[in-house]
């Protein structure tokens, strides 16, 4: 097995780190006759996106991919418009019950003196604005293209990592503390166990209709609560460490599209992990 890195930057660090690498123009410039080809050309049988950028692309494009022997890791385009739609998300889940946090278009909906300001379209962390007076955040929201109001909630921020399969089955859940964040990225994070929270993660994949690896994140306030904030249904940057501990997403994944029984594939945590990302350098041979 061979794995393919593909980006639009010619300058792309992660070509590096796999066996070849496809520079491709943006996925809005391709179509998908175009990508399967590119596919065919270098032996691409399985796709995997990481990107909220690229998942409706490929959500709306899987099935003819399949139909050419291309597989891709990605849910059904309602399940991913409903994740990148913090409105819709809120609505949804909260019409069924779920812990979800309150989400509005209008500021004054908001019961909180403390807000939260986001794009309601896509990724969550992208010029969002925290823990804002009521001024503050109508002065932010001015800068936004879709602006969604929020109460600004403290507490330990949870990710839980889950593998849904194509039954729609949970068929595994990690969870993890995100001790450090930058960026929006957590640089330190411990797994851990947790039974309620674990069923709430498989109750949620459910109700949305995913389909492979998603990432829940939450906040765990004083009293033990959790608050959902958003789900992203693609592996997270810190993925790595549920993968780790048990959760074999990319080799059920490709299990599945091979006809494979994963019943015969038990889901067995390998204890508690942490993960601790830093950067490092890579030195290798070069002849210009």
């Amino acid at each position: 097995m061979t794995v393919t890195g593909a980006d639009l930057d010619p300058a792309c660090p992660g070509q590096y780190f796999t066996d070849s690498f496809w520079l491709m123009p943006p996925l809005e410039q391709l179509t998908v006759e175009k990508f399967l080809g590119g596919c065919q050309e270098r032996g691409i049988t399985h796709v995997i996106p990481t990107r909220d950028g690229e998942l409706l692309y490929f959500a709306r494009n899987r099935h003819y991919l399949a139909g050419h022997g291309i597989w891709v890791l990605v849910s059904a385009p309602e399940a991913v418009e409903t994740c990148l739609d913090k409105l819709e998300f809120y609505r949804r889940l909260s019409r069924a019950g779920f812990p979800v946090i309150p989400t509005a278009e209008r500021i004054s909906e908001v019961n909180s003196d403390r807000l939260v300001v986001k794009e309601r379209y896509g990724a969550g962390g992208k010029q969002i604005g925290l823990n804002l007076t009521w001024e503050e955040a109508a002065r932010h929201a001015t800068g936004l293209s879709a602006p969604v109001f929020q109460p600004y909630i403290q507490g330990e921020e949870i990710s839980a990592d889950l593998y849904v399969d194509r039954q729609g089955r949970t068929k595994g859940v990690i969870l993890r503390t995100r001790d450090l964040v930058v960026n929006g990225e957590a640089q330190v994070s411990t797994t851990f166990r947790d039974p309620r929270l674990e069923e709430l993660c498989a109750a949620l994949a459910g109700e949305l209709g995913l389909y492979g690896h998603a990432v829940f994140q939450f906040f765990r306030d004083e009293e033990g609560a959790y608050h959902l904030i958003e789900a992203n249904p693609r592996f997270g940057g810190a993925s790595t460490l549920s993968i780790a501990a048990g959760l074999e997403s990319f080799y059920w994944f490709l299990l599945e599209t091979i006809g494979g029984d994963l019943d015969a594939h038990l889901f067995q945590r390998r204890g508690e992990k942490r993960l601790v990302r830093y950067p490092a350098d890579l030195i290798f041979d070069y002849e210009r």
